[in-house]
Order: C-alpha cells, then structure tokens, then sequence
C-alpha cells in the first residue's frame, strides 16, 4: 500500500495568489520560495502566517533610528546587521529547502556568525533579533516567534513597542 500524500506536492508550482493555497496545510521553505503574490507571510512550524500590511510611517522611522545605531555600533565588526524583508530559516535537523518549516522576517537581525548567512538570507538563529510591533501583531510577536527564538537560541530578542515607546529585551 502506497502511502498517502497530504496534500499536492507545490513545491515546482509558482502559486501568484495567496488564495490559492490551502493554510490549513504544513508548508515547507521549497514551497515558500516559489510563492510569488504581494502578501508577505512567515512560517511558523509549516503553518502560513500572514504579515502585517505596509508598516505605518512611525514604525518606519522607529525601525531607522535601531537599524541605523545598529549599523554605526556594528561598523567594523565582525557581524552583521540586516532588514527585513529578510528571509531567517530556522532548520531542525536538515538545512535542505524541503525539510526547513519555519522562515521569520524579523524586523532586524544582528548574524556574527557569518557562516550562517548564503544568497537568500540567513540559516540558523541571528544572535539579535529586534521586531517593532504593528498593531494587532503583539500577541503573534510575543507568543510564537519567542517560542521559536527560544529554541533554536537566538541569544536576544528586542521587542519594541510604538504605542508604549518602550523595548522589552528578552534573552531566551
């Protein structure tokens, strides 16, 4: 007896509309990457999860001032500072495209060990990740990307709230 596929294989598919994907489905990075529509999303353990819009003005400029000092305090350093859209794969055991279920984009992202980073991003946990909070964001923020920071040891995580003007620092 054949064993039984989940669900059609899209990983040679370009798919052009977010419609067109079941999200009740587990997806991988080789999915991911041939996902061709407007909306940004991140995977969370195969699961779609669906960005915020177009971040407002203020978040713009709340993400400037941090990436900017982190950029200057990093000038000359080893690591690196990036900015989303940043693709972070999160690999359990196999770095293949297929086996890799969760993809962050964090808002900023410090990697120091520059052995993580390839042509699509970065492969491992960054050892800074900073989200600033959109509204209506702060529980998929707070809840699911520090259970995931948490395991896979990215060493701080900065949460930066708008409303409040505060940042919660975070060391999982």
């Amino acid at each position: 007896m054949a064993a039984e596929t989940p669900y059609k294989d899209l990983t040679d598919e370009k798919v052009y509309l977010l419609h067109d994907i079941d999200e009740s489905r587990t997806y991988s990075y080789a999915h991911y990457l041939n996902w061709l529509f407007e909306e940004r999303v991140e995977l969370i353990k195969g699961k779609i999860f669906k960005m915020s819009p177009v971040p407002s003005r203020f978040h713009q400029e709340v993400f400037g001032t941090i990436f900017m000092a982190l950029g200057n305090f990093l000038k000359n350093k080893p690591c690196k500072v990036y900015g989303a859209p940043f693709d972070v794969r999160f690999p359990k055991e196999s770095k293949a495209d297929k086996d890799v279920f969760t993809v962050l984009q964090p808002d900023i992202c410090v990697v120091c060990d520059l052995t993580k980073l390839d042509a699509r991003g970065c492969i491992g946990a960054p050892d800074l990740v900073v989200e600033v909070l959109s509204p209506g964001n702060n529980k998929k923020e707070l809840l699911h990307k520090y259970k995931i920071y948490q395991e896979f040891g990215v060493k701080e995580y900065w949460v930066v709230s708008q409303s409040d003007q505060t940042i919660l620092i975070l060391y999982p």
